[in-house]
């Protein structure tokens, strides 16, 4: 799936590139069966090398509910199988460079009345180290429907340009974020999705999201792609070699 010289001067311009139609229909259906009833299992007995997080953590087990869990393709084999196909790292290649490695891939199951805001934010505040650069870039799937109401993405278009922004740092899941968190800001940009859609984006433009208080789930998954030798600990598995 190559770009068009269009669709390369938007993302330049903008930080962020919609495709349409990114993943098959086939394929979401897929992902929905497998991820059936995570929340408890997750609960009960998570993988090791699993991380999640929890909206609330004081929760019982049988009423958690996760609001992140990294390394979901080790939960969901079709996960697995998307992050390393063509549709998605032809493109990579084309926007960051041709050779990709793997950093993470994350689950983000936004549940309906229950899943938070996403603070206003630049990732390579959480990525920056001393050994690499902010080359990195992440590619969001929908699974869901997602919507003004339930708590799209939302991106400050160019601000990829604006360098590092200075974050706040807490103890909390999205615990780096810009001043004031989460507030719709009038240079925003929401971006609603349909299951299947995938947006590109730089590790410097600036988004988030509002929190779902609609009645429908707005689940996502995003993949984080780098340069293979751009930071050692930025690099879980090289996918592509050139």
């Amino acid at each position: 799936m190559s770009l068009t010289s269009q669709e390369k001067k938007s993302f330049e311009s903008n930080g962020y590139l919609l495709k349409k139609g990114l993943v098959s229909l086939e394929a979401i259906g897929q992902i929905r069966q497998e991820l059936t009833d995570i929340h408890q299992r997750m609960a009960a007995d998570s993988p090791a090398e699993v991380i999640v997080s929890w909206e609330d953590a004081d929760a019982p087990d049988e009423r958690k509910i996760i609001r992140q869990l990294m390394h979901s393709e080790l939960v969901s084999p079709t996960i697995n199988r998307v992050l390393r196909g063509d549709a998605i790292l032809d493109i990579v290649a084309e926007l960051m460079h041709p050779q990709v490695a793997l950093y993470h891939s994350k689950l983000l199951p936004k549940e309906a009345g229950v899943g938070a805001a996403t603070p206003w934010h630049q990732d390579y505040a959480y990525w920056k180290t001393d050994e690499n650069q902010p080359f990195m870039l992440n590619c969001q799937v929908a699974i869901d429907p997602m919507t003004l109401e339930n708590g799209c993405l939302e991106f400050i278009p160019g601000s990829h340009r604006w360098g590092l922004q200075e974050h706040e740092r807490h103890e909390e899941t999205f615990g780096v974020f810009l001043p004031g968190r989460y507030y719709k800001r009038e240079e925003g940009t929401t971006i609603p999705m349909e299951p299947g859609d995938g947006i590109f984006f730089t590790s410097l433009v600036i988004h988030g999201s509002a929190p779902n208080r609609s009645r429908q789930p707005r689940w996502a998954n995003t993949f984080a792609y780098n340069v293979p030798g751009n930071g050692a600990r930025q690099v879980r598995e090289v996918l592509r070699e050139s």
